[in-house]
């Protein structure tokens, strides 16, 4: 088996909240980590402005961070849905 490698975050957008950022929701009674609505509007707007080659560099920076807190929040979920599944 394999070791799963962490996802490094390197730094966090200064748009994230300082609070309610990220949500706890059960999914088959298993805790899921997700983006608060807030930040998942910000991201969506971020990706509207992207389809119309519209966004700043500071954006494209800031998106890239979004995305690697997607990948971080995504590797949580992942070791504990198979933490759970494997009990």
């Amino acid at each position: 088996m394999s070791a799963l490698l962490l996802p490094q975050l390197q730094t966090l957008p200064a748009s994230l909240p300082v609070e309610g950022a990220v949500n706890i929701v059960l999914e088959e009674s298993i805790p899921v980590f997700r983006a608060s609505q807030i930040v998942q509007q910000r991201i969506e707007a971020l990706l509207d402005k992207q389809s119309e080659d519209r966004l700043s560099p500071e954006e494209v920076a800031e998106l890239d961070r979004y995305e690697e807190i997607d990948d971080y929040l995504s590797f949580v979920n992942r070791t504990i849905r198979n933490f759970y599944l494997n009990q």
